[in-house]
This record gives structure tokens, sequence and C-alpha cells, in this order.
């Protein structure tokens, strides 16, 4: 027969255990709070300012007023002017712009060609297609009213689709899957380095083992080296699976730049593996490990720009992204492998890892103590 009293005591038993539990407690609250204020705040769909280039080889009043009005609709923000188009492309292709305004030095005379009917587009758009999402803010341009024409004339001229003319560079055919497979690299990478290292030193404390540990000459830097050289090569495994599937299964282009692609990899699986040793060096249990595991993965997966686009993030959002080594290396992992971004064109990201990396370690290091407590 069942007992109400020994049910309680049980009840009492893992209430205390909870609260005596702070990482579980924290967990507890922290991770609907955590969700509730990335879902509800941070997650934008609606793509605005887009970072463009723009590339004005007309020079006019009109061609200005023109691009008064495209910056005016808020989906595109125009960083300084680019003179030279292959400078516009270095950009493009290095990710510090997603789109590319050409204005053709017969600007004026096409303007005039389309208020008296004409078909021909008057400016281009370049687009980053390896992003649809980037692509869609910038397509719905084409649907904007043509400067100084009137309603009458609008509707004697071509469908306004033909205004511009619309080039989607990296992803032509813009699908999905070309974007999101690189990208599931850092997620991938982030979750199985994160909690293998974490795991590792909690482990060996649970097991006992931290014991031999002491009783050797072994100095904290080195049993951090120790435990993630294995990994390192794990790592790279896994992104070779994932590149090569991705390639058999879903057509995603396999990179052209592989010494770039490798060296942006090795130095974000060394900032994870140390994010999983900083864990470690607060988790009691193999189970804490796990769950402060999974509260680095979610800002990782929403704010990191795997799924939705950074540049639609509110400020306080990307400041947070900033600090997630998985943002930095989306952002590689696309330019290496849709772009063919070479490694020289994408230092401020990778100095950020490396950085990263150097303050990690010695952080982890300092926390470590080659004591059992």
């Amino acid at each position: 027969m069942l007992s109400l009293s020994r049910i309680h005591a049980i009840f009492r038993k893992e209430i205390w255990q909870l609260a005596r539990d702070r990482i579980t407690f924290a967990m507890i609250v922290m991770i609907p709070l955590v969700q509730l204020m990335l879902f509800g705040y941070a997650i934008n769909t609606d793509v605005r300012h887009v970072p463009a280039a723009l590339v004005d080889q007309s020079s006019s009043s009109a061609a200005r007023q023109f691009v008064a009005d495209v910056q005016a609709s808020q989906a595109v923000r125009f960083v300084p002017d680019f003179t030279d188009i292959s400078k516009a492309k270095a950009a493009l292709t290095a990710g510090k712009v997603h789109a590319i305004l050409v204005i053709p030095a017969d600007f004026n005379r096409r303007l005039d060609e389309r208020r008296r009917g004409g078909g021909r587009a008057i400016a281009q758009w370049i687009t980053d297609g390896s992003d649809p999402m980037l692509g869609n803010a910038v397509n719905a341009l084409r649907q904007m009213p043509l400067p100084q024409l009137s309603p009458t004339h609008r509707e004697a001229a071509l469908p306004p689709s033909a205004l511009f003319e619309v080039v989607n560079f990296y992803n032509p055919e813009r699908r999905t899957a070309v974007n999101i497979v690189p990208g599931l690299i850092a997620v991938i990478l982030t979750m199985t380095m994160i909690l293998f290292t974490s795991a590792a030193i909690v482990r060996e404390r649970e097991q006992g083992n931290m014991e031999f540990l002491i009783n050797t000459p072994i100095r904290p830097l080195e049993l951090m080296l120790g435990k993630i050289l294995p990994y390192i090569a794990i790592g790279l495994l896994q992104v070779a699976i994932i590149l090569g599937l991705g390639h058999a299964l879903f057509a995603v282009p396999l990179p052209e730049q592989w010494l770039s692609l490798w060296l942006v990899t090795l130095l974000f699986i060394l900032a994870s593996l140390t994010l999983g040793l900083l864990i470690s060096t607060k988790a009691q249990t193999q189970l804490q490990a796990m769950q402060l595991t999974v509260f680095i993965l979610l800002p990782s997966i929403l704010l990191s720009g795997f799924m939705f686009p950074y540049v639609a993030m509110p400020k306080p959002a990307q400041y947070i992204a900033e600090l997630l080594p998985a943002t930095h290396y989306v952002r590689l992992v696309r330019a290496v492998v849709l772009r063919d971004a070479h490694w020289t064109a994408l230092l401020n990201d990778i100095m950020v890892l490396a950085a990263f990396i150097v303050v990690g370690m010695t952080l982890a290091t300092l926390q470590f103590r080659k004591r059992l407590d």
C-alpha cells in the first residue's frame, strides 16, 4: 500500500537536493528566461538595414535622389561608396556587405526610356545568394516605384519587377540547403566539442581518477592541452562528414580554399574546446556540464546567424552574439565554403577566435586546481 509519508519524504529530499545544486537550480530559471528573451526580443525575421555597397557610375542628381529613395525604404544601409566594382565584389566575398547596387553611367538615359515605356533596367543589384533571407530583403526593392514617375506612365510601363536587374552570386537558385549545411557545422561542433570537453575533467573527478593526476608532475596547462588534443581530430572528422554528405545529398559546393577551411575550423574547434574546459572548472557533475552546454548551445544556434540573419537582430542581441565563438565561425565557414573567400580576407573574425582561445585557456588554467574538493 502506498505511503503518503514516504512519498513526502522522498519529495522533500529531491527539493532539498535541487536547492543545494546551484547550477541545476539556476538552469531551471535561466533556460526558460533566455529562450523567452531570444525568441521574443532578439529573433527577428523582418530583415532591414542590410549592409550594401553602392557603385555610382553616373554621379548625377537623379542617381543621388534614386539612392536616397532606396535607402529611405530601410531595407538596405549603404556603407561608404565603392568607386570600383571589383572592390565591392571583394567586400561581398568577405561578408562585409551583402548586396551591391550598381548605377550605370547612362542612368539618366535609362530613366528617360523607362518614363517613355521602355523596358530596360535602370540599375543592377548584385546580392549574396548564400543567405536567401538577405536576398529576399533586396528583391523586395524591385517593387518600388520608378523615381518621379506618374501613376499613368507607370501603368503604361513594364511591371515594376523589371526596374532592377538582380544577379544572385554564390547561390543563384537561392536554395536553403546551401545556406544551412555550412552553418550546421558550427552548431554540431559547438554541441559536441563543448560537451565532450566539459565532461572530460568532471568525469575524472567523479570516477576518482583525479587522485592519480595529483600524484603526477603534470601541470594544469599540460592537463588542459592533453584533454583537448584528441577532440581536434574528432572535430575535423565531423566537418569532413558534414561537407561530404552535404555535397552528396544536397549538392552543396565543396570549398576551393581547403587550407582556409581547415585553418578557421581548427581555430573554432580550439575555441569550443576551451569553452568546454571553462565549464568543466565550474561543473561538479556530468549533469551540470550537460546543462551548462545546453545553456551555451541555445544562444549559439539562435544568435550566431545560423537560423536568423545577424543584421536583423537588435543591437543588444548583436553584442551578445559577438561574445559567442559560433557567431564568428558561421561567418567564416560560409565565406570560405560558399564564397571561396581566402582566410586573409577574414582577419577580423579570425583574430577574435584567436583571442578567445588565449583568454579562455588562461582562465581555465587559473581556475583549475590539482586537488580534490
